[in-house]
């Protein structure tokens, strides 16, 4: 029992976990950012434009009180697309940001190997070529 504790702290406490942690409350807060602008100032100029009228309060009547709430769903569309834009235009911003601090590696200069990773290769090469040409007959 207690290694199945020690395994799940070891979990909880890696980078990825809180890296996901944080980006859950962070778009939390910018989900209710995006759904502020949507509700109170996107859906007013539409029904500026559509003369007065809202789409947000729009809905069918099925059966008695069964309402289809088809405004409400049609700004969370809305809604969901704007974020949605946005996310690219953040991930957008993050490749360029990469391309620009980390830069290609093309004009990277080339590392020499250290003696050490030299004498490895050697030795690499020479277990290859024992590898590849048969054994020697034995003398007679």
């Amino acid at each position: 029992m207690r290694s199945f504790f020690e395994e799940f702290k070891k979990f909880i406490l890696r980078g990825n976990v809180v890296d996901l942690a944080v980006g859950v409350v962070i778009g939390t807060a910018f989900g209710k950012i995006v759904d502020s602008l949507v509700r109170d100032i996107f859906m007013p100029i539409v029904g500026l434009l559509t003369g007065g009228f809202d789409v947000s309060a729009q809905s069918v009547t099925l059966y008695k009180d069964a309402k289809l709430a088809w405004g409400s769903f049609a700004q969370t569309v809305i809604t969901f697309v704007i974020v949605g834009f946005c996310m690219f235009l953040v991930v957008k911003g993050m490749n360029a940001l990469h391309k620009y601090v980390l830069k290609d590696d093309e004009g990277a200069p080339v590392v020499e190997p250290t003696p050490t990773e030299k004498l490895l290769t050697e030795i690499r090469d020479l277990l290859k070529q024992q590898v590849t040409q048969p054994p020697a007959p034995p003398p007679a």
